[in-house]
Protein backbone atom coordinates (compact mmCIF):
# COMPACT_ATOMS: atom_id res chain seq x y z
CA UNK A 1 0.00 0.00 0.00
CA UNK A 2 1.27 3.28 -1.06
CA UNK A 3 -0.51 5.09 1.60
CA UNK A 4 -1.15 5.37 5.00
CA UNK A 5 -4.60 4.16 6.37
CA UNK A 6 -4.97 7.34 8.21
CA UNK A 7 -4.45 9.37 4.85
CA UNK A 8 -6.44 6.80 2.84
CA UNK A 9 -9.63 7.41 5.85
CA UNK A 10 -8.93 11.59 5.33
CA UNK A 11 -8.55 10.94 1.30
CA UNK A 12 -12.05 9.02 1.28
CA UNK A 13 -14.01 11.57 3.27
CA UNK A 14 -12.48 14.35 0.92
CA UNK A 15 -14.29 12.25 -1.91
CA UNK A 16 -17.54 12.17 -0.02
CA UNK A 17 -16.61 16.23 0.14
CA UNK A 18 -16.44 16.60 -3.15
CA UNK A 19 -19.33 14.88 -4.39
CA UNK A 20 -20.99 16.83 -2.03
CA UNK A 21 -19.88 20.42 -3.50
CA UNK A 22 -20.57 19.33 -6.64
CA UNK A 23 -24.50 18.73 -5.98
CA UNK A 24 -24.51 21.77 -3.79
CA UNK A 25 -23.42 23.81 -7.14
CA UNK A 26 -26.59 22.09 -8.70
CA UNK A 27 -28.53 23.24 -6.30
CA UNK A 28 -26.99 26.43 -7.00
CA UNK A 29 -27.36 26.52 -10.77
CA UNK A 30 -31.10 25.22 -10.28
CA UNK A 31 -31.14 28.28 -8.22
CA UNK A 32 -30.14 30.78 -10.72
CA UNK A 33 -32.09 28.67 -13.44
CA UNK A 34 -35.79 29.33 -11.84
CA UNK A 35 -34.67 32.94 -12.51
CA UNK A 36 -33.92 32.82 -16.05
CA UNK A 37 -30.00 33.50 -15.39
CA UNK A 38 -28.49 31.22 -17.71
CA UNK A 39 -25.22 32.01 -17.62
CA UNK A 40 -24.86 32.11 -13.63
CA UNK A 41 -27.11 28.46 -14.23
CA UNK A 42 -24.09 27.88 -16.49
CA UNK A 43 -21.22 28.72 -14.44
CA UNK A 44 -22.62 26.70 -11.46
CA UNK A 45 -23.42 23.71 -13.46
CA UNK A 46 -19.91 23.65 -15.01
CA UNK A 47 -18.59 24.31 -11.10
CA UNK A 48 -20.33 21.21 -10.54
CA UNK A 49 -18.76 19.12 -13.11
CA UNK A 50 -15.61 20.47 -11.86
CA UNK A 51 -16.17 19.21 -8.50
CA UNK A 52 -17.04 15.72 -9.34
CA UNK A 53 -14.41 15.74 -11.45
CA UNK A 54 -11.84 16.30 -8.40
CA UNK A 55 -13.75 13.69 -6.28
CA UNK A 56 -12.85 11.23 -9.18
CA UNK A 57 -9.21 12.44 -9.33
CA UNK A 58 -9.28 11.45 -5.41
CA UNK A 59 -10.96 7.84 -6.30
CA UNK A 60 -8.54 7.51 -8.84
CA UNK A 61 -5.89 8.01 -6.65
CA UNK A 62 -7.03 6.47 -3.78
CA UNK A 63 -7.39 2.79 -6.04
CA UNK A 64 -3.58 3.53 -7.44
CA UNK A 65 -2.61 3.45 -4.25
CA UNK A 66 -4.25 0.92 -2.98
CA UNK A 67 -6.17 2.54 -0.09
CA UNK A 68 -9.20 1.44 0.24
CA UNK A 69 -11.98 3.27 -1.73
CA UNK A 70 -14.64 3.64 0.73
CA UNK A 71 -17.29 6.65 0.03
CA UNK A 72 -18.92 8.30 3.02
CA UNK A 73 -22.47 9.02 2.70
CA UNK A 74 -22.95 12.58 0.96
CA UNK A 75 -25.41 15.32 3.09
CA UNK A 76 -28.24 16.79 0.73
CA UNK A 77 -27.42 20.05 -0.63
CA UNK A 78 -29.26 23.44 0.76
CA UNK A 79 -32.24 23.27 -1.96
CA UNK A 80 -33.15 27.18 -1.78
CA UNK A 81 -31.41 30.28 -1.41
CA UNK A 82 -33.04 33.68 -0.28
CA UNK A 83 -31.23 35.81 -2.74
CA UNK A 84 -28.11 35.23 -5.59
CA UNK A 85 -25.79 36.78 -3.14
CA UNK A 86 -26.76 34.40 -0.26
CA UNK A 87 -26.05 31.52 -3.04
CA UNK A 88 -22.82 32.61 -3.89
CA UNK A 89 -21.82 33.32 -0.76
CA UNK A 90 -22.60 29.70 0.46
CA UNK A 91 -20.09 28.95 -2.73
CA UNK A 92 -17.57 30.72 -1.52
CA UNK A 93 -18.12 29.77 2.18
CA UNK A 94 -17.68 26.46 1.00
CA UNK A 95 -14.29 26.80 -1.42
CA UNK A 96 -13.00 28.13 1.43
CA UNK A 97 -13.91 25.36 3.92
CA UNK A 98 -12.38 23.33 0.88
CA UNK A 99 -9.05 24.89 1.33
CA UNK A 100 -9.08 23.92 4.76
CA UNK A 101 -9.52 20.33 4.39
CA UNK A 102 -7.42 20.15 1.36
CA UNK A 103 -4.73 22.01 3.23
CA UNK A 104 -5.31 19.42 6.37
CA UNK A 105 -4.54 16.76 3.78
CA UNK A 106 -1.48 18.10 3.16
CA UNK A 107 -0.46 18.84 6.84
CA UNK A 108 -0.96 14.65 7.44
CA UNK A 109 0.96 14.30 3.77
CA UNK A 110 3.87 16.29 5.03
CA UNK A 111 3.60 15.05 8.61
CA UNK A 112 3.90 11.21 7.30
CA UNK A 113 6.86 12.15 4.56
CA UNK A 114 4.33 10.80 2.00
CA UNK A 115 5.89 12.77 -0.95
CA UNK A 116 3.66 10.77 -3.57
CA UNK A 117 0.23 12.30 -1.62
CA UNK A 118 2.33 15.89 -1.61
CA UNK A 119 2.63 16.06 -4.99
CA UNK A 120 -0.81 14.69 -5.47
CA UNK A 121 -2.31 16.77 -3.35
CA UNK A 122 -0.43 20.13 -4.69
CA UNK A 123 -2.75 20.87 -7.77
CA UNK A 124 -5.32 20.65 -5.58
CA UNK A 125 -3.66 23.26 -3.36
CA UNK A 126 -2.94 25.83 -6.45
CA UNK A 127 -6.85 24.71 -7.65
CA UNK A 128 -8.15 26.17 -4.96
CA UNK A 129 -6.70 29.64 -4.97
CA UNK A 130 -8.36 30.09 -8.36
CA UNK A 131 -11.48 28.73 -6.67
CA UNK A 132 -11.78 30.82 -3.98
CA UNK A 133 -10.90 33.94 -5.79
CA UNK A 134 -13.17 33.28 -9.09
CA UNK A 135 -16.14 33.03 -6.05
CA UNK A 136 -15.06 36.07 -4.42
CA UNK A 137 -15.02 38.62 -7.25
CA UNK A 138 -18.57 36.62 -7.97
CA UNK A 139 -20.08 38.05 -5.07
CA UNK A 140 -18.63 41.23 -5.00
CA UNK A 141 -20.10 41.85 -8.42
CA UNK A 142 -23.33 40.02 -7.34
CA UNK A 143 -23.07 42.59 -4.11
CA UNK A 144 -22.56 45.57 -6.48
CA UNK A 145 -25.08 45.11 -8.70
CA UNK A 146 -27.81 44.30 -6.11
CA UNK A 147 -30.63 41.78 -6.24
CA UNK A 148 -32.60 43.86 -9.31
CA UNK A 149 -29.38 44.46 -11.18
CA UNK A 150 -28.73 40.46 -11.81
CA UNK A 151 -28.53 40.74 -15.59
CA UNK A 152 -25.49 42.95 -15.61
CA UNK A 153 -23.43 39.96 -13.60
CA UNK A 154 -24.59 38.00 -17.10
CA UNK A 155 -23.42 40.64 -18.75
CA UNK A 156 -20.35 40.70 -16.90
CA UNK A 157 -19.94 37.16 -17.16
CA UNK A 158 -19.95 37.67 -20.76
CA UNK A 159 -17.25 39.79 -20.56
CA UNK A 160 -14.99 37.45 -18.54
CA UNK A 161 -15.53 34.30 -21.09
CA UNK A 162 -14.26 36.30 -24.05
CA UNK A 163 -11.39 37.48 -22.33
Amino acid sequence: MLISPELAAAVNQQIGNEFGASMQYLSIAAHFQKRQLMLLTKLFVKQAEEEREHAMKFVNYIMETKGGLVIPAIPAPTPTFASAADAVEAALKWEEEVTRQISSLMDLAVAQNDYIAQSFLQWFIDEQLEEVVKMDRLLTIIRESGEKNLLMVEAYLVHVDKS
